[in-house]
């Protein structure tokens, strides 16, 4: 797992001039198709964007505070037994997480067998006491998982994080595949591609199946946002438009006798499913900040009573936690049995003495990271931080060190990319969206992929630079799977 010459996925390895025999049909296209078609037909992607509104914004940057995310016109491909084999990881993971919560939440045998450190959990900010005792609906913590993969060779897939609160970037997903659909149709003839569009009846289905019981055959199912200044309120109106539900704001709901009401013009109407893209802190006054204006007052009293779903789960946070992440291979095995199907990236947890000293020997070398840090920030890439950067870190790992774990520096994959200069290989990561309802856990054929802009860049995260491509699935040899809006397909 060193920074050797990366793997790419197209072209194979050592940079070969020709694309990998599954990949003939994609290399050709590249050779056939002129790059100022290509970036034509990428250009007419973004316009479309960003006429739809599809922004996110970068905190701290008075120059744009919205941006829409580059989209790239050369797909990301997974061959079908590769898909098949991740999905099966996929799946394990998910079900172990659920279960972790579950247990840190009840009965804490994780903690009673000495599986996991006591204070790894009583002292981490992400774990949520208020809601210790509780069970969600039908036992299930989280409902929809963005769990972060990356390569480093033709087999080689290792998580990079998980995503268990209220992953994001879905919306690129389906808004990315809406795009090749339409200036790409050539290559959904030649490719059998599976589809995404049926994510929002996936995810509404799953809302539905985990409504409390006792609440009908057609219970009501809202999107909970905290406003149009938030960095995804694109994502929530989007998913809220796709499944025929409201998209509501905390002034719209109001707990009455432990029961979550709407607020509509024609009175109210009793909410039995909450899709919230509120993060726990915010989510309701009484229980977690009161100085929350985004919260509503008595939501955790309805959820204790067992009256109302929240997806995800209050508490969640603790599974995204990258100290937790550095145990998934002990918890998935307490928890399933079996080996992680998906292995972790080697960590150096920072709070460990020895992990700490080998981190500091090494800072140049290694990736460091926040434990509770997201989107790119509070983040150490040694091999291209500046001295400056690395004393710094340094002294805030000997500060704190509890706060921080490390990793080698991937050569992470790369895929042809459209740059400036023609094709390029750019570095890739990969978001697939995991859904769990009572009826079981289902993988969507597809997912986001995120790419390095930069050359030579490991950083994806778009507030960072980074951009998205399509993903594409290919299918085995059964019956072609409609794709909507292929012309001649």
């Amino acid at each position: 797992m060193g920074t050797g010459p990366a793997f790419d996925e197209i072209m194979g390895d050592g940079g070969a001039a020709t694309a990998r025999a599954e990949f003939s049909a994609l290399g050709a296209w590249l050779d056939t198709t002129d790059a100022a078609e290509l970036r034509r037909r990428q250009q007419s992607a973004e316009a479309t964007f960003r006429q739809l509104g599809i922004t996110f914004a970068v905190y701290g940057d008075e120059d744009a505070s919205e941006r829409i995310i580059p989209f790239d016109i050369v797909p990301r491909v997974f061959l079908a037994d590769e898909w098949k084999r991740l999905s099966e990881g996929l799946i394990q993971r998910v079900q172990a997480i659920n279960l972790f919560l579950d247990d840190i939440y009840g009965e804490r045998k994780i903690l009673k067998e000495g599986i996991l450190p006591d204070d790894l959990i009583f002292g981490n900010p992400q774990f949520r006491p208020e809601i210790a005792g509780m069970r969600p609906p039908h036992g299930i913590w989280a409902h929809i998982c963005g769990i972060d993969l990356v390569r480093t060779g033709p087999d080689d897939f290792f998580v990079l994080e998980d995503n268990a609160r209220t992953p994001s970037g879905v919306s690129y997903m389906l808004e990315n595949r809406e795009a090749m659909l339409r200036l790409c149709p050539e290559l959904f003839r030649q490719f059998r591609v599976a589809a995404v569009d049926s994510y929002p009846d996936r995810l509404l289905a799953t809302m539905k199946s985990v409504a409390p019981p006792g609440t009908g055959s057609n219970p009501v199912c809202v999107v909970l946002t905290p406003g149009h200044f938030n960095s995804a309120y694109y994502e929530h109106s989007f998913l809220a438009d796709s499944m025929g539900i409201e998209l509501v704001e905390a002034a719209d709901l109001i707990v009455d006798d432990d029961i979550v009401w709407m607020r509509t013009i024609a009175g109210r109407v009793k909410v039995d499913v909450i899709y919230r893209r509120i993060d726990d802190d915010y989510l309701d006054p009484l229980v977690f900040r009161p100085d929350s204006a985004l919260g509503v007052r008595g939501l955790i009293a309805a959820y204790a009573a067992g009256n109302v779903a929240i997806i995800n789960a209050p508490g969640n946070g603790i599974a995204d936690d990258k100290a937790i992440y550095s145990y998934m291979p002990e918890i998935v095995r307490y928890y399933t049995g079996a080996e992680a199907k998906l292995p972790n990236v080697q960590t150096f947890r920072c709070r460990e003495p020895e992990a700490l000293q080998y981190t500091l020997d090494n800072l140049e070398e290694l990736v460091v990271k926040l434990v509770d840090g997201s989107g790119g920030y509070g983040m150490l890439v040694g091999p291209t931080a500046s001295k400056d950067e690395i004393e710094k870190f340094r002294a805030a790992l000997i500060a704190e060190p509890h706060r921080y774990i490390a990793q080698p520096t991937l050569a992470l994959s790369t895929v042809p990319t459209l740059v400036e200069q023609g094709l390029a290989p750019r570095h890739v990561d990969f978001r697939p969206f995991v859904l769990t309802g009572s009826k079981g856990i289902q993988v969507v054929p597809g997912g986001l992929t995120r790419v390095a802009l930069r050359e030579g860049s490991l950083v994806v995260n778009s507030s960072q630079g980074g951009g998205t491509k399509d993903s594409f699935v290919l299918m085995d040899n059964g019956p072609r799977q409609r794709q909507s809006q292929v012309p001649n397909a």
